[in-house]
């Protein structure tokens, strides 16, 4: 029997065919069926340095779980993904593996690197077509800690104390679990279904989830020390959004991504019999090219309107992933690269009518390592659209530094944190796009299991 298998290119992702998908909110990827997946991890080295693995924020035992898949061991495969990750269905799915275990892959040097991601999504999504079982939850060892926020960071740190014994809630502001999971990334690239499945797992480990819970209104963080939980872990993102500060940004049809998506992913706006409306633009510029300005202007796209997106910097420079980028192409959405707006025009009754942008080109790099856009001179054209979506980045909401005496932060309001999450008050914690700002899902995962060893050391040395 062939146990390696030495095709140089990663075996092809199924998809929806882009006319169709660009009409619905299905899942666009669909998955490798049990015989691509096990060619597809033959093509594995095994490297003794695995270098996959240094690459993974959660270390994951990459070259372990795709031994499992190659030998046809799935359920196995996922007991190794789980030892270390709380969501390997949704980590298969949108992390960007191409900047992290993929990028370190051996086999990229002289080809693709091992799909690692879209085997990651296979093993989970066969475990739960395959098993109803749940895990079970451990002795407990009595001590209580509260985890602020359901997002990746909080999920992460949760199932990981729920592991060790701990008894565990989250605090929730919103009324369904998962933070950016379910409000910020669209059904057809992560289905809702798939979050609510790897949430139900940690219930059933233990830990408890409490929804409608905005700590710093219905609870302070030194409430909840006075109420006996002995550690606090805040993983409260970052989803207050940023705006340019250019003319007319406040008129009707302009938005910031995170309304836009919120009402579309949490709130199934683009449902016909959906209590929360969305606006169905004819035009729609979307300003900005990270992953959530490709979830935008996807979204949009699906809601019936011509998209074009609009970056300041070139194609090479674009944070988003390749293959959203790809994705957004190929459902005939248009970019505008060098191009930054000036000004939102608008009419008598301040509807959007055009977006004012100037051509850029570009200079030396600026402090991110990108080369830096300057403007050219008489270079303004209008670009008539009606609907602006600002998708420029997010900053931390202001409420938990507002309602916690003590709690040093940043210069955007990030809470100050070290790589364990400890932060100015003992026994408080933090981790994820709260400390960092905005980044990835798997950053935050790495970011509430650093702190949940962080937590249990601080207890049990108490």
């Amino acid at each position: 029997m062939k146990t390696f298998n030495d095709r140089a290119t990663k075996y092809p992702m199924p998809v929806q065919d882009p006319l169709v998908r660009s009409q619905n909110f299905e899942e666009v990827a669909l998955g490798y069926d049990a015989e691509t997946a096990v060619l597809e991890a033959k093509r594995c080295l095994h490297c003794k340095n695995r270098p996959c693995v240094k690459g993974c924020p959660v270390a994951v035992d990459i070259p372990a779980f795709l031994g499992k898949i190659a030998e046809g061991a799935f359920e196995e495969a996922y007991e190794v993904i789980s030892r270390t990750s709380s969501l390997p269905a949704v980590c298969g799915r949108v992390c960007p593996q191409e900047r992290q275990c993929e990028k370190e892959c051996t086999r990229g040097i002289k080809g693709e690197s091992v799909a690692i991601g879209r085997l990651e999504r296979f093993a989970a999504d066969h475990h739960f077509a395959h098993t109803q079982d749940k895990p079970k939850p451990p002795a407990p060892n009595g001590h209580r800690v509260a985890v602020v926020g359901s997002g990746p960071a909080g999920l992460a740190c949760a199932g990981d104390l729920a592991k060790m014994g701990y008894e565990v809630t989250v605090f929730e502001a919103l009324h369904t679990a998962g933070g950016v999971l379910v409000y910020g990334i669209p059904e057809f690239r992560l289905p809702k279904k798939i979050v609510a499945r790897e949430i139900e797992n940690l219930v059933s480990l233990g830990v408890r989830i409490e929804t409608n819970s905005v700590v710093g209104r219905l609870y302070t963080v030194e409430e909840l020390q006075e109420e006996g939980f002995e550690a606090i872990f805040l993983g409260t993102g970052a989803g207050l959004p940023r705006f340019m500060g250019i003319k007319g940004e406040n008129a009707k049809g302009v938005f910031s991504a995170n309304e836009y998506l919120t009402r579309a992913n949490l709130m199934k706006a683009y449902e016909e019999d959906a209590e929360t409306p969305i606006y169905r633009a004819k035009r729609v510029a979307v300003v900005g090219g990270g992953n959530v300005a490709m979830d935008a202007a996807r979204t949009a796209k699906r809601l019936g309107a011509d998209v074009c997106i609009v970056y300041r910097r070139g194609r090479e420079e674009l944070p988003a992933r390749k293959e959203e980028v790809v994705h957004a192409e190929e459902e005939g959405i248009t970019f505008r690269f060098l191009t930054n707006p000036v000004e939102v025009i608008t009419d008598a009754d301040e509807n959007v009518v055009a977006l004012r942008c100037v051509e850029m080109e570009l200079g030396e790099p600026d402090g991110s390592g990108r080369r830096r856009p300057i403007p050219k001179e008489n270079s303004e054209f209008e670009l008539p659209v009606d609907c602006v979506i600002m998708a420029l980045g997010t900053s931390p909401n202001p409420l938990i530094k507002q309602t916690t005496a003590g709690l040093e932060t940043g210069l955007h309001g990030e809470i100050a944190a070290d790589g364990e999450g400890r932060t100015s008050l003992p026994g408080v914690f933090a981790g994820g796009d709260a400390v960092t700002g905005s980044a990835t899902v798997i950053l935050a995962m790495g970011a509430g299991k650093n702190a949940a060893r962080a937590i249990d050391e601080y207890i049990r040395g108490k």
